[in-house]
């Protein structure tokens, strides 16, 4: 594993590259199961970023869709990345992706979008989650039951608890504490939900949906997505909700190798 200058991320694999971007509270961790099948098995290079502000990247007050894009334009170079990239984003990843691939679509030879759509997203359903999140005392937790029991007061789904989770590990005095950056991150719920504008990417472009998720509605696969990627195809996970990559990740394997590989 290794670090450019501004994003921690993860290289493996040999081929055509794959670069993915985790969504909001994510790490490059919880890809690293697709990402090595895609490096092994469908012959791809594939780099997992942790973005700004996640996982074992540097903390900044900037936590700007168009901040993001540029952390990853400086990636690119770090890496040497060439014009044959593809770029899969997912969730607030996703827009990212979107930021660069319309502001930088030169440096692009795919997109492919998971379960987000570039209008503006309502991120009041993150309220529960940053409450179970500050209600975690890291300062005073013992171990992670303590933590889990924490958010449980906040967020009843097991799994969206487990997901917050990874998030926690042992500073070097072996206290608890979170790797990302909270106070920043509660206070940028607007910026995250923005809406993502630019020329058109013409391009070809993936969107996969959750086939239980309203992330992406109708109208935006009639007219929102089609108007700023008019090259772009959108297709559904049945039984999926959001995290579509975890719940079913053989249907995001082979959609994704199958457009890469086109």
């Amino acid at each position: 594993m290794s670090a450019s200058p501004l994003l921690h991320y993860l290289d493996q694999g040999q081929g055509r590259p794959l670069v993915i971007l985790h969504g909001l509270f994510g790490t490059l961790d919880n890809w690293q199961t697709l990402a090595r099948r895609w490096a092994q098995d469908a012959g791809l290079r594939v780099v997992s970023v942790d973005l700004r502000n996640h996982g074992r990247s540097f903390h900044s007050p900037d936590h700007s869709y168009d901040a993001m894009a540029a952390d990853v334009g400086a990636l690119f170079d770090h890496l040497g990345l060439g014009p044959d990239t593809a770029l899969l984003g997912h969730s607030m990843g996703g827009k990212v992706a979107m930021r660069f691939a319309l502001g930088h679509p030169e440096r692009l030879a795919r997109l492919i979008v998971l379960d987000i759509a570039p209008g503006f997203s309502d991120m009041t359903h993150q309220d529960e989650v940053l409450a179970g999140l500050r209600a975690v005392n890291s300062a005073a937790i013992t171990n992670r039951q303590e933590a889990d029991a924490a958010l449980g007061q906040h967020i009843r789904a097991v799994g969206v608890r487990q997901f917050l989770l990874k998030n926690l590990y042992r500073d070097e005095t072996n206290a608890f504490a979170w790797r990302i950056n909270l106070p920043v991150l509660a206070g940028a719920m607007a910026a995250v939900g923005e809406e993502i504008t630019g020329e058109p990417f013409l391009k070809p472009a993936l969107f996969v949906r959750g086939g239980k998720s309203n992330y992406i509605t109708s109208n935006d696969k009639l007219y929102v997505i089609p108007t700023l990627f008019p090259n772009s195809e959108v297709a559904t996970v049945p039984d999926a909700g959001h995290w579509l990559h975890a719940e079913k990740p053989d249907e995001v394997y082979e959609l994704v190798r199958a457009f890469v590989g086109q």
